[in-house]
């Protein structure tokens, strides 16, 4: 009966909870022992394999996973969570310190932001097949692929939508453009798909650049009247992939020119993605025919990852640099690192090499230690009473209204938006937020925070204002 209550409840919980969420926290969790002799109900006991975990699903998981099983039972039914017995530690795999930097090149490197390939069929075939260790000048980086890509909430749209085209390119969501935050894998994913095309496309024209490339392009162009061959470079493709758009606002030259090579690859059934650090509607400086025309497709964002996805990022990242990551000190990572992917891939960097260069086991202890600087000034900079004055002075209202009971919904809006935003950057509870914002209940922090969160995935001017006082609050 027990193993048939956990397998039921597993299946019942996978279709309430993110996948994301249920494959990290619920699924490792092995088979309980469960005790339904007694009169007051089953108590079923779980092993969880270290304190962290323990504690997130005490917190985050266990109240349902009880009215889950107990409605499935018939029955009251009772967790209890206790620590597997331990284990021996895990060792950092060394490397020789020459090799002390990773040689992959990071989702947003410069190297592979400003390279570009012209593929002939057999050769594509092969630089795809026999992936080089990093980008270099003039190739798409072929290490940037859907196959290393972790997937999370932040990113499924836009990865769902980048497969689409590299599927069938020319035909739905043209142009894509792809708006989100410094380091959150836009390149990644163009890349990704720049790759999956040349290996399954024989003779694809495919052209990755920097938007200031571009620029650069219609300078040269311009100073020696070769238009001609400009036209020839961007308007024979198949595919063209340029990043951060923003860098074209206030050149109009550049801007006339690329609203004739995009129009120009349209008409013949090119595909065209784009990356920018914002939607169009907000590019500043830029035409307005051109944002219309990068509005025309599709606009998906990046979110900055949630915690289970920074967690399968640093595990999946370690095992490529051959470092065994535990899984404790990856959520300790994760915890304290929630900006972008560039940042995570830094702290990784400080950690493993610490760890190597000490002798020492990776563990959490070592991990403090490695990032005491950055732990030390984002312990510094960000509280919820900056968060409070930050968000009062964005919106024009008073930092007293943050702690008011007024309800109008020119001071209620901002303040669940600053209530979100202090559970996602501070370690502060949800009572001791609600605390802080005039003595509310955890459960009012609580429908901030989600209807926040909710609103900000369906609302693109909300979503940017929250990426202005995100990136506004970490400096």
């Amino acid at each position: 009966m027990s193993l048939d209550l956990w397998s039921r409840g597993c299946e019942r919980l996978a279709a309430e909870l993110p996948e994301q969420q249920f494959n990290t926290w619920i699924r490792p969790l092995p088979a309980p022992l469960v005790d339904d002799t007694g009169a007051g109900g089953a108590v079923v006991s779980l092993r969880v394999p270290n304190r962290f975990k323990l504690d997130w699903i005490r917190s985050q998981y266990a109240a349902r996973i009880e009215t889950v099983l107990a409605d499935l039972a018939g029955r009251p039914v009772r967790l209890e969570l206790m620590l597997s017995p331990r284990e021996a530690p895990v060792r950092p795999l060394l490397v020789p310190a020459a090799n002390a930097e990773p040689p992959n090149a990071s989702p947003e490197d410069e190297s592979s932001r400003r390279g570009t390939v012209t593929a002939s069929s057999a050769r594509a075939r092969d630089v795809v097949a026999n992936p080089p260790p990093s980008a270099t000048v003039h190739k798409i980086n072929t290490a940037l692929t859907f196959e290393n890509l972790v997937v999370g909430r932040a990113n499924q749209m836009a990865r769902t939508a980048a497969l689409h085209v590299a599927g069938a390119p020319g035909a739905m969501y043209n142009p894509l453009f792809i708006y989100g935050g410094v380091g959150l894998g836009k390149t990644h994913l163009v890349h990704a798909v720049g790759n999956a095309l040349l290996k399954d496309k024989v003779g694809a024209r495919v052209l990755y650049l920097h938007a200031e490339q571009f620029i650069s392009d219609v300078v040269k162009n311009y100073q020696r009247k070769t238009f001609d061959e400009l036209k020839a470079k961007y308007h024979s493709l198949d595919l063209l992939l340029i990043d951060d758009v923003q860098f074209f606002a206030g050149k109009e030259r550049t801007q006339e020119e690329f609203f004739n090579t995009f129009e120009a690859l349209l008409a013949k059934r090119a595909h065209i993605i784009m990356t920018s650090d914002t939607y169009p509607k907000g590019l500043a400086d830029i035409d307005e025919r051109l944002t219309s025309r990068f509005d025309s497709g599709l606009t998906v964002a990046i979110e900055p990852p949630e915690l289970e996805m920074r967690v399968a990022i640093l595990i999946r990242k370690a095992e490529a640099d051959g470092t065994v990551m535990p899984e404790d000190v990856a959520f300790f990572i994760a915890k304290n690192v929630r900006a972008n992917v560039r940042e995570l891939e830094g702290a990784l960097r400080k950690v493993t090499a610490y760890a190597r260069f000490s002798q020492k086991d990776i563990n959490i202890v070592l991990a403090r230690e490695a990032l005491r600087d950055l732990l030390s000034i984002q312990n510094r900079q960000i509280s919820v009473e900056n968060i409070q004055k930050t968000v009062a002075d964005f919106f024009k209202i008073k930092v007293a209204d943050m702690y008011s009971k007024k309800r109008p919904a020119s001071i209620a809006h901002p303040r669940q938006v600053a209530m979100y935003l202090a559970k996602e950057l501070t370690k502060k509870s949800l009572p001791e937020i609600g605390e802080l914002f005039g003595g509310r209940d955890h459960t009012t922090v609580l429908h901030a925070v989600r209807k926040v969160g909710s609103d900000r995935t369906k609302n693109t001017e909300l979503n940017q204002q929250l990426h202005v006082l995100e990136q506004t609050l970490k400096g």
